[in-house]
C-alpha cells in the first residue's frame, strides 16, 4: 500500500465513523437520538478518539497515519517531514475526508431525510462556533491544532520505513495509535466545545463540500465561517512544528 492510498484509506475510516457517531445522535428516529445533551457530547467525543485510533490503525504502517493537513505542515514545519511530500499527503486526506463524507450520508440517508432541521444535518459533516466570534474561534481553533500537534510529537516514532526505505521523519505506528486516540478525545472534551474542535482542516472542508453538493438548494454550509477550521489548524501545527524544534 503506497502512502498515498494509506493517508486517503486512514482519513476514510476516520471522517465516516466520526461522521457516524454524529449523524447517531443528532439526525431524528436514529436510535440514539434521544440522548442528553451531556451524554450525547461525551458519545461524540469518544467515538472521535476511537474514530482516529483506528484510522491510525489503517494507515500508519505504511505513511505515518497523518490524517490531518494541519499535522503534515506542523510535521514538515519542524523538518521531521518532507515538504516535497506535504501536497500527495493533503491531497490524499482531503480525498478520503470527502469518500468518508459520501459513505456516511448514503448511510444515514433515511435518517437525513427525515430531520427537518437542516442546521442538523449540516452539524453531522462541518463544524460551527456555538458563539459566532471570528477572533476567538480562530484562537480556538488555532489553540485546538497547536495541542494536537505539539503533544504528536511525544507520542510519534522518529523513524518510519516508506517504500522499504527508512526515513528520518516523524510518523504514527499502530503502537501510537491509542495515544494519539486519546488525545483526540482529551482535546474534544477539554476545548471542543467552543468550535466543535475541526482541529483538522481535510476534516472540515472535504465533508462541507460533499454536504453542499449532495443536499444542493437545501444546503446551509455557512462558507463565511468555513475559511477558520482550514487557517486556524494550519496556523496551530506550524506553531507547534517550530516550537517544538526550537525548545525540544
Amino acid at each position: 500500500m503506497t502512502p498515498f492510498l494509506s493517508e486517503f484509506l486512514g482519513t476514510f475510516v476516520l471522517l465516516f465513523l466520526g461522521i457516524g457517531v454524529v449523524a447517531n445522535v443528532s439526525l431524528q428516529h436514529t436510535l440514539a437520538s434521544g440522548s442528553s445533551a451531556t451524554g450525547k457530547w461525551i458519545l461524540i467525543t469518544t467515538a472521535w478518539g476511537f474514530a482516529v485510533f483506528f484510522g491510525v490503525i489503517v494507515s500508519g504502517e505504511y505513511s505515518g497515519a497523518h490524517l490531518n493537513p494541519a499535522v503534515t505542515v506542523g510535521l514538515a514545519a519542524a523538518n521531521k517531514f518532507a515538504w516535497s511530500q506535504v501536497p500527495a499527503y493533503i491531497l490524499a486526506q482531503f480525498l478520503g475526508a470527502m469518500a468518508g463524507a459520501v459513505m456516511a450520508y448514503l448511510f444515514y440517508k433515511d435518517h437525513i431525510d427525515s430531520t427537518e432541521d437542516e442546521g442538523t444535518i449540516k452539524g453531522c459533516f462541518s463544524t460551527g462556533p456555538a458563539i459566532r466570534n471570528t477572533m476567538n474561534n480562530f484562537i480556538s481553533e488555532s489553540v485546538g491544532t497547536f495541542m494536537l500537534v505539539f503533544l504528536i510529537f511525544f507520542i510519534a516514532s522518529p523513524f518510519l520505513e516508506i517504500d522499504g526505505v527508512e526515513q528520518v521523519q516523524y510518523g504514527i505506528g499502530s503502537m501510537d495509535a491509542f495515544p494519539v486516540g486519546v488525545l483526540v478525545w482529551l482535546i474534544g472534551m477539554a476545548l471542543g466545545g467552543t468550535t466543535g474542535y475541526a482541529i483538522n482542516p481535510a476534516r472540515d472542508m472535504g465533508p462541507r463540500i460533499i454536504y453542499t453538493l449532495l443536499r444542493g438548494k437545501k444546503a446551509k454550509p455557512d462558507w463565511s465561517y468555513a475559511w477558520i477550521p482550514i487557517l486556524a489548524p494550519l496556523l496551530g501545527g506550524s506553531i507547534a512544528g517550530v516550537l517544538y524544534t526550537n525548545f525540544f
